[in-house]
């Protein structure tokens, strides 16, 4: 007998998260679509209840998780509502950001915010390739979409080979056009490294966030199709206004 109502439980507890992830599921269905624009106040829990027919609770449960994802966010006396910002961005092979930035249906920006020479750290040169302290570029730019802050970039791109490729992405707007300005047509991601840090000041202020939420940085390096590494960066995202997306190797 005891063997059984615990069977029983487990099958019930198991039935209530599928009922909540179903309906986490829906409403996301719903947002993704435009049924719930950015901003918009969600119904409230007894509504959603009804027209999942489910249960306050697990309609609570359910925004509740959404909420963590940053899908939503909750405001105490007021009501639930969709993220004003949240674009999915692809990491990929030869994925480029303003490409993503097109699927979503949004355009954006990139400003050059401080370009300099100087000679390169030892973090920087052993990703490059090169001897330590040998020139480079050092370009700090901001991405934007949307009249919001995406993210900050340090760039770093050898000399002589990129010798004023800061003033072609101040014209253009585009690294990868800026890249094909210099006879770099094409070129490949060789690695990406993502985690999430709390943001120095500087950061903060440039993201327009407070330095208690965190962030995604990404660390990455692009090689031209010589296997030759022209561009180290270290990239600072908004973590509620950005996901990424690691996609598989073309």
């Amino acid at each position: 007998m005891t063997a059984a109502i615990r069977g029983s439980d487990f099958r019930s507890a198991l039935r209530r998260d599928c009922t909540w992830s179903r309906v986490a599921g829906e409403v996301t269905r719903n947002i993704r679509v435009g049924a719930y624009p950015p901003g918009a106040r969600l119904p409230a829990a007894s509504e959603l209840a009804e027209r999942f027919s489910v249960n306050r609770h697990t309609v609570r449960r359910a925004i509740a998780e959404l909420a963590a994802r940053g899908v939503v966010r909750v405001v105490q006396g007021s009501g639930t509502y969709v993220q004003e910002f949240a674009l999915e961005l692809m990491l990929g092979r030869r994925t480029r950001q303003s490409m993503s930035l097109q699927q979503a249906g949004v355009r954006g920006t990139l400003r050059v915010l401080d370009a300099v020479r100087m000679r390169a750290p030892a973090q920087v040169a052993r990703a490059l390739q090169i001897a330590p302290r040998q020139p480079v570029l050092r370009v700090q730019t901001l991405g934007e979409a949307r009249r919001r802050v995406l993210h900050v970039s340090e760039r770093f791109f050898p000399l002589p080979r990129f010798l004023g490729l800061d003033e072609r992405i101040r014209r253009c707007g585009s690294i990868t056009q800026a890249f094909a300005e210099c006879g770099v047509i094409d070129y490949l991601r060789r690695d990406s490294r993502v985690s999430a840090v709390l943001p120095a000041e500087q950061i903060a202020v440039l993201l327009r966030q407070a330095t208690c939420r965190p962030v995604l940085r990404v660390e990455s390096l692009n090689e031209d199709l010589e296997r030759r590494p022209i561009e180290y960066a270290l990239a600072h995202f908004a973590g509620d206004r950005v996901g990424l997306r690691v996609k598989a190797d073309e």
